[in-house]
C-alpha cells in the first residue's frame, strides 16, 4: 500500500520557486547570477506599517487572534473595499488569511467537489491548477494568447462553460503576464457570467495598485453589481505595500462562504500571526501615497525591460499594462541551436540554456500554460535588469540557424 497521499500525483512543484532556488544555488556556487524569478518586490516595507508592528509586539499584541482576523483589519478591509472598489462588505464578510495563497485554497477547499470544473485563462499563476487538483477538481484552461494581448475574450470564456463550471478564476492585472483588463473588456465577460448563474467569480486582484498609465483598475463585482452574491474578491497587502514576507491577505465575499472558509481554517493554521494583522491595518489605513512613487519606478524598469528585449534577436514583447512581470514570445528562437550544439526546442530549453550561458535566471512559460514565452520579474534594480537584457541579447544573438 503506498504510504504518500493519490492526490500528491495530480500536483507539480511550483516552477517559479523552483527557478529562485536554483539561481541561489548558483550564486552559492560563485556563479554570477541574474535572478529574474521571484514575483516580490525589492522596495523595503514602509517605515509606519513597521511602526505599527513594533508598537503592536510592545502593547502586547503576541496572542492567537479569532480566525478570521482581528476585528480591527476586517474594519479595514471593509473600508478598504467600499473606498477604492465600490464594494460594499461588512467586516463578518471578509477573511483574513496567511497570505492571498491560504484564502485562495480555503475557498476551493470550502467549494470544490470530485468534478466540478474551475475555468483559468492561460497563462495563469503556476499555483491555481495545483491548488484545484488537491481540492479534486478539474481546471478548464481556456489559451488568451499573446494575440489578444494575454487576455481572455467573451467568446472563449463562454465556450468553456459547462454544466459542471463551479468557478471562473480571474486574475488582473496578471501574474505571469502584466495583462490587465479595461472596465469594458471585463465588462463583457461579466455579461457573460450573467448569463451563467451557477458559475462563481473568484478574482484574485493582489496587484491592483500596480497599472501603470492612465490605466484604472476595475474588478468583476464592481463592473457587475448583480454578481456581488457569487462574487470572492481576493487581495493582500504583500506586493503593493511591499509586505510579502508579512503573509497577509484577505477576501470579501457571501457570508456563507467566508463562513465556510473561516471552519477550514480553524481546523487548518487559525488566525494569521497577530503582529502582521496590526501592520496590514496600518497599510490599509495609512498613507498611501508611497504607491505613486513605487509605481513610477516599476513603469521605468517595464519600459527599459521591453525596450531592450524587443531589441533582441526572436523575441517578441508586449507591454503590459500592470504587474511587474513582462511574458515575452521566444517563438521566434525555437529551432535555432547554441554554440554549444544544444537545439532549442521549447521554451524549456530556452531558460535552462540562457540560465547556463549566460546566468539569467527567469522562468519558462509552459509552466504558466503558455509557451513558447518566459516571465521576467522586473522587480529589481534598473542596473541589474540592463545587465540582465543586455545579457540575453547576446544569448539570442549566438544562436544558430
Amino acid at each position: 500500500m503506498a504510504f504518500l497521499a493519490a492526490a500528491l500525483d495530480r500536483v507539480k512543484p511550483s516552477a517559479t520557486i523552483a527557478v529562485s532556488q536554483k539561481a541561489r544555488e548558483l550564486k552559492a556556487k560563485g556563479r554570477d547570477v541574474i535572478g529574474l524569478g521571484a514575483g516580490e518586490p525589492d522596495f523595503d516595507t514602509p517605515d509606519n506599517v513597521k511602526n505599527a508592528a513594533m508598537e503592536a509586539i510592545r502593547r502586547g499584541e503576541t496572542k492567537y487572534t479569532p480566525v478570521s482576523g482581528i476585528p480591527q483589519l476586517r474594519e479595514a478591509i471593509a473600508a478598504k473595499f467600499k473606498r477604492e472598489n465600490n464594494l460594499d462588505y461588512k467586516p463578518e464578510q471578509t477573511i483574513v488569511g496567511t497570505g492571498g495563497k491560504q484564502v485562495l485554497f480555503n475557498a476551493f477547499m470550502a467549494t470544490i467537489n470530485p468534478g466540478d470544473e474551475v475555468i483559468i485563462p492561460a497563462p495563469y499563476w503556476v499555483s491555481y491548477p495545483e491548488m484545484v487538483a488537491i481540492c479534486g477538481g478539474t481546471s478548464v484552461f481556456v489559451e488568451a494568447g499573446i494575440a489578444t494581448g494575454f487576455k481572455l475574450t467573451a467568446e472563449a470564456l463562454e465556450q468553456a462553460i459547462t454544466p459542471k463550471t463551479k468557478w471562473f478564476l480571474f486574475n488582473s492585472p496578471s501574474n505571469p503576464s502584466g495583462a490587465a483588463y479595461t472596465h469594458d473588456e471585463l465588462k463583457a465577460l461579466t455579461d457573460v457570467l450573467m448569463r451563467h448563474p451557477h458559475v462563481w467569480v473568484m478574482t484574485d486582484d493582489m496587484y491592483e495598485h500596480l497599472v501603470y498609465g492612465d490605466f484604472t483598475f476595475a474588478t468583476p463585482a464592481e463592473v457587475e453589481p448583480a454578481l456581488y452574491d457569487r462574487t470572492l474578491t481576493i487581495n493582500g497587502v504583500s506586493k503593493a505595500y511591499a509586505m510579502t514576507g508579512w503573509r497577509i491577505g484577505y477576501a470579501g465575499g457571501p457570508l456563507p462562504l467566508i463562513k465556510a472558509m473561516d471552519m477550514i481554517q480553524g481546523q487548518q493554521t487559525s488566525g494569521a500571526c497577530s503582529i502582521a494583522q496590526w501592520a496590514a491595518v496600518e497599510a490599509l489605513n495609512g498613507p498611501q501615497d508611497f504607491i505613486q512613487t513605487n509605481k513610477a519606478i516599476f513603469q521605468g524598469r517595464r519600459d527599459l525591460v521591453v525596450g531592450m528585449l524587443n531589441q533582441a534577436r526572436g523575441i517578441e514583447c508586449p507591454s503590459p499594462e500592470g504587474a511587474f512581470y513582462v511574458y515575452p514570445s521566444c517563438k521566434g528562437l525555437i529551432g535555432k541551436t547554441t554554440p554549444g550544439g544544444k537545439v532549442i526546442e521549447s521554451d524549456q530549453d530556452f531558460v535552462t540554456e540562457l540560465l547556463e550561458a549566460e546566468g539569467v535566471a527567469v522562468v519558462h512559460g509552459s509552466a504558466f500554460g503558455l509557451g513558447p514565452n518566459f516571465r521576467i520579474s522586473y522587480a529589481t534594480s534598473e542596473t541589474l535588469l540592463e545587465e540582465a537584457c543586455s545579457r540575453i541579447q547576446r544569448f539570442c544573438g549566438s544562436l544558430d540557424d
